[in-house]
C-alpha cells in the first residue's frame, strides 16, 4: 500500500488542493495502520505485540477522519467546483463513488468494535479484523484513486474548453 501510495502521490501530488488534502490524510492513515500492525521495517514480525488502546483509538480516529473528509469534505468540494464550472458528474465518477461507499460500513465495524478497547482486553480477533481493513483500505484506496484521476481531469479542463 505505501510503495502505491508514493506512486499515486507522484502522480496526482500538487496538481489540486482538493487532492492534495485527500492524499495527506491517506497517508497519515497508512502510517497510522501500519504503527498498528507492526509493520516497521527494523522491526521483525516476531516481536510484535498487539497494540495499546491508545494506539487503537489513534488509529480509529484517522479512519474516521479519512472516511468522514472523503464523504464529506472532498467530494462536495469536487461537487462545489463541478458546479461552478458547469460540470456534473459521469456514470463512471458515480459508479466509482458507489463501489466506494460499500467500503464504509465495513470500516466503520471494526471502528465500532475497538474504539473503546482498554489496555487489559483479550483482542483474539484483532488480527484477522485488522487484516480485513488492510484489505478494505488497499480496495478503497485502489478505487480512490481512478476517482482521483477522473477529478483531476475534469477540474482541469472545464466543459467548453
Amino acid at each position: 500500500m505505501l510503495s502505491k501510495f508514493e506512486q499515486v502521490k507522484k502522480e496526482w501530488g500538487g496538481h489540486n488542493d482538493v487532492i492534495d488534502q485527500w492524499l495527506m490524510m491517506r497517508q497519515q492513515l497508512l502510517i497510522d495502520y501500519c504503527k498498528l500492525a507492526g509493520l516497521s521495517p527494523t522491526e521483525a514480525a516476531k516481536n510484535r505485540q498487539l497494540p495499546t488502546a491508545s494506539q487503537l483509538t489513534l488509529f480509529n480516529e484517522a479512519l474516521v477522519d479519512y472516511i468522514s473528509a472523503g464523504h464529506f469534505k472532498i467530494y462536495d468540494s469536487v461537487m462545489e467546483r463541478w458546479h461552478q464550472t458547469g460540470y456534473s458528474p459521469t456514470e463512471e465518477i458515480s459508479a466509482l463513488y458507489a463501489k466506494i461507499t460499500l467500503t464504509t460500513d465495513p470500516l466503520l465495524n471494526f471502528h465500532d468494535r475497538y474504539h473503546s478497547i482498554k489496555d487489559d482486553d483479550l483482542l483474539t480477533h484483532f488480527d484477522d479484523d485488522l487484516s480485513k481493513v488492510g484489505e478494505l483500505m488497499e480496495m478503497r484506496f485502489g478505487l480512490e484513486d481512478k476517482l482521483i484521476e477522473l477529478i483531476s481531469d475534469s477540474l482541469s479542463c472545464p466543459p467548453g474548453a
